[in-house]
């Protein structure tokens, strides 16, 4: 049994957690992800998923899930190198590989896990890592996980991320990690002039672009793509979890050597079970429609610029930048969750972020479009927004 001190000492840190105003709960769903969503407190629209193609429910994918089931069965009940692998994991490999330009892809059962697998691989104690301050936690339990010295570039500064470098010369290998695009903020990764100054002192690059895959860029091949750097990126790391049917899953994805050593020695991948055959049946559905059209691509890209004029004209600060993760920001942590609630109030389902996801001070309501909203739901979004902005004199 639990020392009693110890229940009693995280009855404290919950309680004052509460105090705070940062005690997180979770809303509970009635109905499939999509766009209009039924949650215990009525129906609203849902504007907090990461379904950026509106894909997540789409007939298409849950018709192909239902066929997997049928031929696939429900689970693998093994790691890969045991009894694990199924055609259609090396189908979906060859696929992410292809459709991101890279010579092979290893898929986990999370962008986490693919993250958490892949520095201890790769980098030893001769190494360094050097990593954007505002990388997501995946990336920097993954750098947590290897002996290799770690130096932290200030987010976005160029200038910062060449001194990191000088200092990390003399290591035999030296890696620079970034996410793509950060989640709470939506502003991309300099990626081409990352690349430019990882080759220059001979560093790999590697890209977390769980929120790009599959729709951002001119063809949805990410933020490598977005920013011109499309080839010069060593290690791409990403989600199935989001623009690409929003189940689970993600994949390490590079030159084949690299991937290679992973199927040997990362270790989430050896010692978890591998992904449920239907996920990846319909992984690979979702896929083959967003390179046969771009209609989801660029609504959700539409969608996104017209919510952000619409937002900013209402007097809201808005994090700059065209991606449809769009941080209205408000600073007090227990007025982004009160204010998320009068949200929910008006059927507008958005969720309030502070501390310890982001920095105190910095709370705010992170908004994400999607390809399955209508300008109509935009607009009713927006004067939610207004309507509670003016109940808590935020704008006038």
């Amino acid at each position: 049994m639990p020392d009693s001190l110890l229940l009693a000492a995280i009855a404290d840190e919950l309680e004052k957690i509460r105090a705070d105003g940062l005690f997180k709960t979770e809303r509970v769903l009635l109905s499939p992800q999509q766009k209009r969503i039924k949650t215990e407190r009525g129906e609203a629209i849902n504007f907090c998923a990461n379904n950026y193609l509106g894909l997540a429910n789409h007939p298409e994918l849950v018709r192909a899930a239902k066929e997997a089931l049928d031929r696939y069965g429900y689970g693998m009940a093994s790691v890969r190198f045991i009894c694990g692998t199924s055609e259609v994991h090396k189908q979906l490999e060859e696929k992410v590989a292809r459709f991101l330009g890279m010579e092979d892809a290893i898929l986990y059962s999370s962008c986490f896990d693919a993250n958490a697998g892949l520095f201890e691989t790769l980098l030893d104690e001769r190494d360094a890592v050097i990593s954007d301050q505002l990388n997501h936690a995946s990336i920097i339990d993954g750098i947590r996980l290897c002996k290799a010295v770690r130096f932290r570039y200030g987010h976005g500064d160029m200038g910062s991320l060449e001194e990191q470098l000088r200092q990390a010369e003399k290591y035999r290998r030296k890696m620079v990690a970034t996410d793509g695009v950060f989640s709470m903020d939506g502003d991309v990764a300099r990626l081409g002039e990352i690349c430019a100054l990882a080759e220059k002192y001979g560093a790999l690059t590697m890209v977390d672009d769980s929120h790009a895959t599959g729709f951002f860029g001119p063809t949805g091949r990410g933020s490598p793509e977005y920013c011109g750097a499309l080839g010069r990126v060593d290690i791409v790391t990403s989600t199935f979890g989001k623009a690409l049917g929003g189940a689970s899953g993600g994949f390490t994805a590079g030159r084949k050597e690299i991937v290679a050593l992973l199927r040997q020695r990362s270790r989430p991948y050896l010692f978890s079970n591998s992904l449920p055959p239907v996920i990846a049946v319909a992984t690979l559905r979702a896929i083959e429609m967003i390179s046969a059209s771009d209609q989801w691509a660029r609504k959700v890209r539409d969608n996104a610029l017209y919510f952000r004029k619409r937002i900013a004209e209402a007097g809201f600060a808005v994090r700059p930048g065209e991606h449809p993760i769009v941080p209205i920001m408000l600073g007090e942590a227990r007025l982004a969750r009160e204010m998320a609630d009068a949200l929910l109030d008006d059927g507008v389902y958005a969720i309030g972020f502070s501390y310890p996801v982001v920095p105190k001070g910095q709370a705010r309501i992170r908004v994400q479009v999607s390809a399955a909203h209508e300008k109509e739901d935009l607009d009713l979004a927006v004067s939610a927004f207004r309507k509670a902005g003016e109940r808590f004199k935020i704008v006038q």
